[in-house]
């Protein structure tokens, strides 16, 4: 992986895996964490990068 990540998409239940919280926390939370999602139908999907970003800046 490069760094800042990659454009690959990551489920809500793949966030949440990694962020070790639940899939609603996500689906509740990830405006106010200033992440944006994209929407593939009506799914939602995260990119990577977008999530390394958001843990570096926050958690880093």
């Amino acid at each position: 992986m490069t760094r800042g990540g990659s454009n690959r998409l990551l489920t809500v239940q793949e966030v949440a895996d990694w962020l070790r919280v639940s899939e609603v926390t996500v689906r509740n939370k990830y405006r106010t964490w200033g992440i944006k999602p994209q929407k593939v139908g009506r799914l939602l999907r995260f990119r990577e990068r977008d999530i390394l970003t958001y843990l570096d800046q926050h958690h880093g």
